[in-house]
Formats: structure tokens, C-alpha cells, sequence
């Protein structure tokens, strides 16, 4: 009988946790091959999750299927003969829209390496603090001399290991600084544990009473904390750019000689003549050559009614095709298209908006030289007080770790954290990390209209116009189309316990209507030219039975929960409301009306908004932009702070500091008092970092305090600020 293997236990405690958590971390790095991302903008529960899954589980090929909730992305696992329009199809046949993302653009965004390298390094630091810990406790009550030195010697086996591991990220950003001439709070970070384990190693090599492993590792630890508390604010945190390009379709069907092929959309060329499908999304720019359909620029635009598109009509890369086949002559392609300019867009505002300088920074640039200043003079002053070089580095030691700045660390992190935890209560979910400070800045909101202020579906407005036998044959025809307009009349006739009349010969013409027969008579719904009505100023439907005149059915865009309260509750907290839209005069108009707003702006393209945001910024106002379409993705980014519902596109959401998780909008005026009462937390955590630097450092100086009372000084310090930090849940 062989005896099973023993796994082989190191005598420190560091080298047996950091292969254990590396390797956790690649187990989660593996995951790759296969793999189709889809954005499913529709899912908003729990049960939209498990529908899409079993959907997507079903069809043949694929492995697994999950849905992220807050990102509204499918990721499938499946064999490389599934398609994706295999996937797509599925979906839509439980009722779900999806299209295709690239998966090689998102790959980078998807794996949280950097949150997991912290949190690794944090378990480790914890890990080993607690060992040397247990050894310092031995020594502190009395250990003999022999005894004393030989814990000494462990801990110090225990913590340089770790100290190396764990302060990485410290020396490699204190490093960088130095490199750069310049300083940062990284820098006494270094210092002050580099003094720490310098001065204990002297002093075990000594055989000294005293020496501070255990200090140097808690203030890793507790710094390690704090940087992690400051990862997770921002986690979701991606860039929009990178997330437009991966709206970018990434195969097209090219047809030569009357050929169809399907290609990747890099091969495409300038004059290639692309077949779109209908509910395709347009890989390029270019000019319809053939086919009649309607197309959804709602993403560009942020107009709700579909357009007619025929012949001669420019079309852009993004817009989504409804009901007939298009073919398309290509006039720009790859980097080129109207949808990567807007990347580019994009990228320009994010790059701006990332100069912006939060407290902690702002208190950085002043703390660190003064704490080097400091200790170096404390070193100079004890060493010419007593020609003694351990006196004086123990002090000076001892005056970098009580300055250390842990308080300062965490002020920010622990106050971001608790917001974060209070509004993501209230339905908001923070992700960047000084967006809570510069919402509290906010004096203009910007709202865009359509699916922000509106949901962003039509409802009939008119119903009770028409006599039942019309509405049952407009049901009829009606429940036959996918178009947005006849969907919503026929939720709206069936709410109303309409029954379809017997119509015989149903057919939808793309870009027109749907028509049928209704005892002998040619009944159709659909535009006013084609149905023999004249043009409404409203989004309308046009019913016509035989030779009878056309009535129009008349449509408005819902408002969304809590819209008018949100904006009756910002402007009673003296804030200035704009609206700004992609949709027609008349719509836009009427909203601004009905909702109070002087202010407003439409047939915005998406470049107007960027550059009245951008207007407002030059006047020097704090602009808070509300959006939800690709139209607002530049917007958004170039905002000093920015809010999209979960309902939003995936670009515009990852262009966003804040996402609000729930239908109602009224939360956006509360979380602007709860920033402000953040920013206020804030500078009251300083106060206290301050104040205790104001007691301790004395203390110090003067040498009262050793290394080891300076650490646990500094833990308090750090205590207390986490602890005022959480007043705010």
C-alpha cells in the first residue's frame, strides 16, 4: 500500500499563499475559445435572465450561456459551427433583441485582472500579518533573549517575502514618480516601510529588544485595503470607445457576380455592394442601391419612428434594418464610418475628463513632500542630537510610518464605498471613482429625451376615435408586423378587448404598411402617401377600409417613471434643466412643454450635443448629462459627470460614471444631495488625518513614539476614518 502524498508546507506562510491565489487568479483567466458576446438590451429581471439563458442553451452547439445583468450581455460558449445569427434568431424568438458584439475588442475589458492581483496581494499581506503578528505577541510578553531573536529571524523570513509581493504595486507607481521627478503619496508609502524593515533588521542583526516586521506589514495591509476599496468603486468602469468599436459589425454578406459571401468586415472595400437582411445592423457607410425597407436610427439619432429608406438613401454603420433586404454600395469603411468617428469622438472627451484632479490628488501634491521634509529632518536633528544612526532611524521611521498616509488612503475609498452602497440601495450604481465628487459639483443637468425622460416606446394616443369594427381590422393588420408602431397599436387594442376581424390576404409591404382584404375591400395601415392621407405633424398610423377616407391613428412617446419628478425636484433644488434631442421639433417641443423646460435643443446630431455640452463647460458651468442612445455616447463622455439607465445601450452605459438600475428616474435628484454629502465626509476624514498628524507627528519627532506604537497610531487613525466614512450608510 503507498501512502499518499503530503503537500509540502513552507516555513513561511507568504510562499505557500501566493501560488495558491495566482493560481485561483489564471483559473479565471481561462476561458476563451469558443466564445460569442451578444448584447441583449432588453433584460431587465431575473426572469429575462433565465428566458435568454434557456434560449440560448437550446440551440445546438452551445456549451453555456450567461447573462450579465448590468452589462445586458449574453456570453456563449459553443462549438465553431454555431453562428451567431443562430443565437440572435433564438432570442428573438422568445421575444428578445440581440446583436453580435466582438468579442476579441471586449476580451480586454472582460477579465478584472488588476481587481484580482489586489485582492491576491491583500490576502497575502493579511495572511502574514496575522503569523508575525502571533510572534510579536510572544516577544511583547517576555520572551528570553534567545527565544526573542529567533522569532525576530521568522518574522523577518515571514515578512520580506510578502512585503515584496504585496508593496508591488506601491514601489512599481513610487518608482514611476521618482523616474518622472516628481512625487506622489506612493512615495512616503515606500519609504516608510522600506524604514521599517531596514531599521528591524538592524535591530534583529543586533539582537535588539525591538523590532518592526509586523509594523511594516499591517501599513501594507491597511494601504492595500484602501487601494482595493478605490478598485472596486470603479471595477465597471470600461472604456465607451473600446465598446463602440465593438458595436462595429464585425461580418458583412458581400455580393459579387451575384454571389453572396460572408466576409469579415476588415475586407471590405470602398464601392462593395453589402446585402443587408432585415434586423441587420449596417457594417458600413454607403448608399442604397436596391430594396425598400424602414430603418431604426434611434442609436444615431434618437428618433423613435423607423425612416422609409429606398433608393439613394445614405445610410450609416449602426443603423438596424426592419422589414425588407437592403443592398448597399459601400462609401466608407472600417475606421471611416460615421460609428468609429464617434469612437474616435468618444475617446477625445474620455482622454479630457480623465485630467479632472480629485481631492485625494489635490492633497497628495502637498503631503508628500511635507512628510519627507519632515522625517528627514528628524533623522538629521537626532543623529547631530546623539551621533546615534539607530536612534535616529528609528525616529525617522517612526515619523514616516505615524504620517504614513493610510488615513489619507482611505478617505476617499471609505467614503466612496459607503455612497456607492447607499445609492446602489436607491437603484444607481457609481463607476467611476470621483464621479460622487463631481456630481456634487453639478449646477446644469442635460437630459436627452427619447428612452432617458421617455421610454422610448410609441402609445396610441387616440383610440377612443374609432369605432370598433375599424379597430379589429386594424388589429388585424397590425398583429402581422414586427413595426414599432403596430406593435404598440396592438397592445393598445387588445388592452382595450379588441378582437382581430377576419382579414384574408394579409401581406406586409416593407416600408409602407401591411395590407389585406376585409369583406372584398383592400384594407391598409401603414403611411399616410401610401394610404391616401395627408401628413400629420404627429408620429401617426393611417388606417384605411376600401374607398373610405384614412384615419389616422396618432402616437406619443411614454414618459418614463419619475421623469417629471426628477425634473420638478432639480429645479427646485435651483439647478438649470436643458433638453436635448435627435427627434423632431414638434416631439421635442411638446415634452419640454409638458415637463416645465425652457430650455431645449432638437434635430441634435451627436456631434451638436458633444459641443453644447462642451459650450456649457467654456461659460463655466458643472454639466450633469443624462442620455441613453449611441446619439449621447459623446455627450456623456464629454460631461463633467454623466447617468444612463440600465435600459441603454452598452456603449452609452460604459460611456456613463453612474448607471441607474431601475425604470425611475426621481433618484437623480437624491443622488446629488448624497454626493454632496459624500464630498463633505471627504474633507471631514482630511480634518481628522490632519488632526491626528497634528498630535501624533509631535510625538514622534521627539521620540516617544517607536515604530511599533507609530503603526498602531496609524491603524486608529485609519479606524476612525473608515468608521466616519460609514455614517453615511
Amino acid at each position: 500500500m503507498v501512502a499518499a502524498a503530503r503537500p509540502q508546507i513552507s516555513a513561511c506562510p507568504a510562499c505557500d499563499a501566493a501560488p495558491a491565489a495566482e493560481a485561483l487568479a489564471e483559473a479565471a483567466l481561462a476561458e476563451e475559445r469558443g466564445r460569442i458576446a451578444l448584447s441583449v438590451p432588453t433584460v431587465h429581471c431575473a426572469a429575462c435572465i433565465a428566458t435568454v439563458e434557456t434560449a440560448l442553451a437550446q440551440v445546438p452547439g452551445v456549451t453555456s450561456a450567461r447573462v450579465n445583468l448590468t452589462l445586458k450581455r449574453a456570453s456563449v460558449e459553443a462549438e465553431v459551427e454555431v453562428a451567431p445569427d443562430q443565437l440572435i434568431d433564438a432570442l428573438a424568438g422568445v421575444g428578445y433583441e440581440a446583436h453580435e458584439l466582438d468579442a476579441g475588442t471586449l476580451s480586454a475589458t472582460q477579465t478584472d485582472k488588476a481587481g484580482r492581483d489586489l485582492l491576491m496581494r491583500l490576502a497575502v499581506a493579511g495572511f502574514a500579518s496575522m503569523n508575525v503578528m502571533l510572534l510579536s505577541v510572544s516577544v511583547w510578553s517576555g520572551a528570553e533573549a534567545a527565544t526573542r531573536d529567533l522569532f525576530h529571524w521568522i518574522s523577518a523570513a515571514i515578512a520580506l517575502p510578502t512585503i515584496v509581493f504585496s508593496g508591488k504595486p506601491f514601489f512599481v507607481h513610487a518608482w514611476s514618480a521618482l523616474r518622472h521627478r516628481r512625487l506622489n503619496m506612493d512615495v512616503p508609502i515606500v519609504l516608510a516601510i522600506l524604514l521599517a524593515v531596514v531599521t528591524s533588521l538592524w535591530e534583529t542583526s543586533l539582537s535588539g529588544e525591538h523590532a518592526y516586521f509586523d509594523a511594516a506589514l499591517t501599513l501594507v495591509f491597511f494601504l492595500l485595503a484602501g487601494r482595493y476599496l478605490d478598485h472596486r468603486t470603479r471595477a465597471v468602469a470600461r472604456s465607451a470607445a473600446e465598446e463602440l468599436a465593438a458595436l462595429e459589425v464585425p461580418r458583412a454578406i458581400r455580393v459579387q457576380d451575384g454571389q453572396e459571401e460572408t466576409v469579415a468586415v476588415q475586407e471590405l472595400c470602398i464601392g462593395d455592394l453589402i446585402l443587408v437582411r432585415p434586423g441587420g445592423r449596417m457594417p458600413v457607410d454607403g448608399e442604397i442601391i436596391e430594396g425598400r425597407s424602414e430603418l431604426d436610427r434611434s442609436l444615431l439619432t434618437g428618433e423613435t419612428v423607423p425612416v422609409f429608406a429606398e433608393p439613394g438613401l445614405i445610410v450609416s454603420a449602426g443603423e438596424v434594418n426592419l422589414t425588407g433586404p437592403l443592398l448597399i454600395r459601400a462609401s466608407a469603411v472600417g475606421e471611416h464610418t460615421s460609428l468609429h468617428r464617434m469612437a474616435d469622438l468618444v475617446a477625445v472627451a474620455e482622454a479630457g475628463r480623465s485630467n479632472y484632479t480629485s481631492l485625494a490628488d489635490k492633497a497628495a501634491k502637498l503631503y508628500a513632500p511635507g512628510v519627507h521634509i519632515l522625517s528627514a529632518l528628524s533623522f538629521l536633528g537626532w543623529y547631530l542630537y546623539t551621533f546615534d544612526v539607530r536612534t535616529a532611524l528609528n525616529i525617522a521611521a517612526a515619523v514616516l510610518i505615524i504620517t504614513c498616509p493610510c488615513a489619507l488612503g482611505l478617505a476617499v475609498p471609505a467614503v466612496t464605498t459607503a455612497a456607492s452602497g447607499r445609492l446602489f440601495r436607491k437603484g444607481m450604481l457609481i463607476k467611476h471613482s470621483t464621479a460622487l465628487e463631481r456630481l456634487a459639483q453639478v449646477d446644469t443637468v442635460v437630459f436627452d429625451k427619447t428612452g432617458t425622460l421617455t421610454a422610448g416606446t410609441p402609445e396610441v394616443t387616440n383610440l377612443g376615435a374609432f369605432a370598433p369594427e375599424e379597430l379589429s381590422v386594424a388589429l388585424a393588420l397590425a398583429q402581422g408586423s414586427a413595426h414599432p408602431l403596430s406593435v404598440a397599436l396592438s397592445k393598445a387594442a387588445r388592452a382595450h378587448g379588441v378582437s382581430p376581424a377576419v382579414v384574408t390576404d394579409i401581406e406586409e409591404v416593407p416600408g409602407y404598411g401591411t395590407q389585406g382584404r376585409y369583406d372584398g375591400q383592400l384594407v391598409r395601415l401603414g403611411r399616410a402617401s401610401w394610404t391616401g392621407a395627408s401628413a400629420q405633424e404627429q408620429t401617426a398610423a393611417h388606417l384605411r377600409i376600401g374607398e373610405a377616407e384614412a384615419k389616422a391613428f396618432l402616437f406619443a412617446d411614454a414618459l418614463r417613471e419619475g421623469a417629471a419628478e426628477a425634473v420638478a425636484a432639480l429645479k427646485r433644488s435651483g439647478k438649470e434643466i436643458v433638453l436635448l434631442s435627435g427627434d423632431t421639433s414638434g416631439a421635442v417641443a411638446a415634452l419640454a412643454k409638458r415637463l416645465g423646460i425652457s430650455q431645449w435643443l432638437a434635430d441634435a446630431l451627436p456631434e451638436e450635443k458633444a459641443q453644447r455640452i462642451q459650450s456649457f463647460a467654456e461659460e463655466g458651468k458643472t454639466v450633469l448629462m443624462v442620455g441613453d442612445g449611441l446619439n449621447d455616447t459623446a455627450a456623456l463622455a464629454a460631461a463633467h459627470v454623466s447617468i444612463s439607465p440600465a435600459s441603454a445601450l452598452d456603449a452609452a452605459r460604459v460611456a456613463s460614471d453612474i448607471v441607474l438600475l431601475g425604470s425611475d428616474l426621481s433618484p437623480i435628484s437624491t443622488s446629488i444631495e448624497t454626493a454632496q454629502a459624500a464630498t463633505r465626509r471627504i474633507r471631514e476624514n482630511f480634518r481628522i488625518a490632519t488632526l491626528y498628524n497634528i498630535i501624533a507627528v509631535p510625538l514622534a519627532v521627539v521620540g516617544l513614539a517607536t515604530p511599533l506604537i507609530a503603526a498602531l497610531a496609524m491603524s486608529s487613525s485609519s479606524i476612525t476614518v473608515s468608521l466616519n466614512a460609514l455614517r453615511l450608510r
